[in-house]
């Protein structure tokens, strides 16, 4: 049966000692999360995912949501049980504002917490994951009489949230949705059309589901212009705030899929379901897109989730597996075999995964950080530097994260050999979990034709342009500094690759779109390692701190050797991304649609 451990000695790491959490105590919020309260939320975060979250993954799997014949869904057994200790712990609105019955803490520490969830649960934890973004949504568009009467019940846990896009016939391109929308004398609007692959769209965990849907009122443009948000719960709300009559919005079937089995994804009918405009008419995906972007960050944390809990449980057998013997002798000669960790190939394996999940947690931490400062600091410039970070970052973290967690999955699973095939050693649902990432919030192609297309030139290339002067002027800090060499070396290379790789885009692209398409993919990537190096660095050079100040200790030790691997085998990756980039898309869009 697998296991997992939260990485609280690595978190603790990159809030206190690299990022420096309590220097941006001047920020609302950070003031109340003080080391000793920091310490004891993640303490308690993490035995909730050991505890009461993993033990549910494996049964909750096999059981699956069951839909019933009058539409409603039961989740798997201990799963209404372990919600509500979710949310009588307050875990939802951990960085809600206190106005509406949240904690008022910072989104930093509510992204740890999801790392942990989703490790320990991926499936369990969406039903939240979902809420809060649906939350994030109505915080910002929602009028004041929506916010008055949903947000305090779904930072409470006592009703969900989801998020309503996709349509049999229509997924990326959201212009092209069907759903309609008739405006009633009262104000309200009547909602009837077909919703599909609905994550959370019904269940038995909480006494209503406010639903976020995009739906086009009649008359309005066409594409993507005439989309409107709205929010419509599945039961109606009284003037009292009590619950009244059901909607008319119910779950027509639950899709069967590879993985998250536990999460009931529905297919969502709406037939003159009564809905309240949120924002303006026509303005729909300005609501959403807060939503995708907190869900974008919450996917990218799914992959590092599968990505570490694949990995901790990769290690153990690797430790316990006896087969064959060291190339450089036995080295447990009382038994018959070897632990497979002492062949270099089993190590390759695990550093990599290791490399990758310290990495991703670091950028996780850097970007949840930027989030809070866009959204809290008082400094304009502040916040738009901040906001700039989000932008650039955010389809790098979604796409790389959940293309490297699904890679890893599938490299922890041939660990075990032909039991990790075996349900029951549990790496297969990891394999099968993890998948999903790489498709939803938008698919990763999708993700690095964002970053190429739109997030990379948008304000003439500031926010690119700040990344590469950040990064440059680290090196050039500390390049004379022996014992940064191995990782300054590394880094200014590959920030050089990148650099390359931005301008051969700028003159290529512009007259041959297809350029951009054909290396947008390996573009996100050598960006994604870049920035990797970077946190690499700066966790090297933190680590290296203490241990002058200190002394060395086993943690402070394994970081610095990890980072090297990285530096060393999985950085120079650059040079390929760079050359494909380089090639263009002539060979790739030579052939007819026949040949194919």
């Amino acid at each position: 049966m697998p296991s997992y451990k939260a990485p609280l000695e690595d978190v603790g790491f990159l809030l206190d000692d690299v990022f420096q959490f309590d220097r941006y105590n001047n920020l609302p919020g950070f003031a109340d999360a003080s080391p000793d309260v920091r310490e004891a939320i993640l303490g308690e975060a993490a035995k909730l995912a050991e505890q009461v979250l993993q033990p549910l993954n494996r049964s909750g799997d096999m059981e699956g949501c069951v839909r019933h014949e009058d539409g409603s869904v039961t989740t798997p057994k201990g799963f209404k049980e372990a919600f509500k200790q979710v949310t009588e712990g307050g875990w939802l609105g951990l960085s809600t504002p206190t106005e509406y019955g949240g904690q008022g803490l910072p989104v930093t520490l509510s992204q740890t917490v999801n790392e942990f969830q989703c490790s320990a649960n991926m499936a369990f934890s969406m039903y939240g994951g979902l809420t809060m973004g649906a939350t994030a949504a109505l915080l910002v568009h929602g009028k004041p009489e929506q916010k008055s009467v949903f947000l305090p019940k779904m930072v409470s846990g006592e009703w969900t949230g989801t998020m309503n896009l996709t349509e049999p016939h229509c997924g990326t391109d959201l212009g092209l949705l069907r759903t309609k929308a008739a405006k009633q004398g009262d104000g309200s609007y009547k909602i009837s059309g077909t919703k599909i692959f609905i994550s959370a769209g019904e269940h038995d965990l909480a006494d209503n589901i406010i639903h976020l849907v995009l739906a086009r009122i009649e008359g309005a443009p066409a594409g993507i212009k005439g989309v409107s948000l709205f929010v419509v719960p599945k039961v109606l709300v009284n003037k009292d705030g009590s619950l009244g009559e059901r909607n008319g919005v119910s779950c027509g079937s639950i899709e069967h899929k590879m993985g998250i089995h536990a999460n009931s994804t529905c297919v969502m009918n709406y037939d003159n379901a009564t809905g309240w405009l949120i924002g303006e008419e026509n303005k729909g995906m300005q609501g959403m897109f807060v939503m995708m972007n907190e869900a974008r960050l919450g996917v990218a944390v799914q992959g590092l989730a599968q990505s570490e809990v694949a990995y901790q449980n990769a290690v153990a057998y690797a430790k316990d597996r006896l087969q064959g013997r060291s190339l450089t002798g036995p080295k447990a000669p009382d038994k018959p075999a070897d632990p497979i960790i002492v062949h270099p190939d089993v190590r390759r394996t695990l550093l990599t995964i290791r490399a990758f999940n310290e990495a991703a947690r670091a950028m996780v931490v850097w970007t949840a950080l930027k989030s809070d400062v866009a959204h809290r600091s008082e400094d304009a410039k502040e916040r738009q530097a901040a906001d700039d970070h989000m932008g650039l970052m955010t389809p790098v973290l979604k796409g790389v994260l959940t293309d490297g967690g699904f890679a890893n999955a599938v490299s922890a699973q041939q660990m075990f050999g032909g039991h990790g095939y075996i349900a029951e050693w549990g790496m297969e649902q990891f394999v099968r979990d993890a998948r999903i990432a790489m498709i939803y919030e938008g698919a990763n192609g999708i993700q690095a034709l964002d970053l190429v297309g739109r997030k990379l030139p948008r304000d003439g290339g500031r926010a690119a342009m700040t990344f590469f002067a950040e990064v440059d002027a680290f090196a050039k800090e500390h390049g004379a500094d022996e014992a940064m060499k191995p990782f300054i070396a590394p880094l200014s290379n590959a920030l050089g690759h990148l650099q390359q790789g931005t301008m051969w885009l700028m003159n290529n692209a512009m007259m041959k779109p297809d350029n951009a398409g054909a290396g947008a993919t390996d573009y996100m990537q050598l960006f994604g390692l870049t920035a990797f190096a970077y946190m690499w660095a700066k966790m090297a050079k933190v680590a290296q701190d203490k241990i002058a100040a200190s002394g060395a200790t086993p943690y402070l030790t394994t970081k610095l050797v990890t980072g090297r691997f990285f530096m060393e085998r999985m950085l120079p990756e650059t040079t390929v991304h760079l050359a494909r980039i380089q090639t263009g898309a002539a060979t790739m869009m030579e052939l007819p649609a026949e040949a194919f």
